[in-house]
């Protein structure tokens, strides 16, 4: 069980943190000293996983479900993380969704561009907004964007733009902050080995992304946690207001 009183260690908020990149985040965040918060749509089994796994590594950690795209749940969101920490110092906007199929622009439905804005916009619009209001003097938002904005691949063309929507949010939510030592960074991955990225493509697809970086490999869930781990720490103190590209060098 974990321990849910105050402390002066930071606390973190992962939202999309029971599987993949925010998992291997949530766990990073813990390793660094950092108190979590497992944010789950509906995954309580694998959310309650990743919490066992840092609580057995000696650190604090709570599961709390809550939809992102809801303004009522990202308030929730951040309630639970005070009423079981203290404070807020960390949001990470992991959340994200992709169209299964990578769809051309013209073959996209309305469903689909609805589902990926309401998701990866406005989800992680409501959770920047409440951290802009509730995040301790000193804090850190790290939202995510991804290098498929500078690759322009076919197919993306709706999700490329919603993380275009994140990265301007950003660069001015940084400026807005003025006077409160809160750092706002992105993340922009590149092909990366989790379930989001894999489904839907073929063996071949992901055998040629997997190859266009120079380095030829796919990057790991790690591989990206271990960035947002500077930008949450003391060592990410002067970068503020950047898209930070984590691709092997693909763009």
């Amino acid at each position: 069980m974990s321990n849910t009183t105050s402390s002066p260690s930071p606390v973190a908020i992962v939202t999309g943190a029971s599987r993949g990149i925010g998992a291997a985040i949530a766990q990073r965040l813990a390793a660094d000293g950092h108190a979590v918060v497992v944010n789950y749509a509906g995954n309580a089994v694998e959310a309650q996983k990743v919490v066992d796994a840092i609580v057995s590594n000696g650190g604090r950690a709570i599961a709390v479900q809550a939809n992102v795209a809801d303004a009522g749940a990202a308030r929730l969101l951040f309630d639970a993380a005070t009423e079981a920490f203290g404070s807020v110092d960390v949001l990470v906007n992991n959340a994200g969704a992709m169209a299964n199929e990578l769809p051309h622009l013209a073959d996209t439905s309305d469903e689909t561009f609805d589902r990926l804005f309401d998701i990866n916009v406005k989800g992680s619009f409501l959770a920047m907004r409440e951290a802009a209001k509730r995040l301790r003097h000193g804090g850190r938002i790290i939202n995510f964007s991804t290098s498929v904005i500078g690759l322009a691949l076919p197919g993306y063309a709706v999700y490329a733009a919603t993380k275009s929507a994140i990265e301007t949010m950003t660069h001015i939510l940084a400026k807005e902050l003025r006077g409160r030592n809160i750092t706002v960074n992105a993340v922009a991955p590149g092909p990366t080995a989790t379930a989001l990225f894999l489904n839907g493509k073929t063996p071949e697809q992901v055998e040629r992304l997997a190859k266009m970086a120079p380095l030829e490999r796919l990057g790991q869930p790690e591989d990206i946690a271990a960035i947002v781990g500077v930008l949450a720490g003391p060592q990410g103190a002067w970068v503020n207001g950047q898209t930070v590209r984590v691709n092997g060098g693909i763009v």
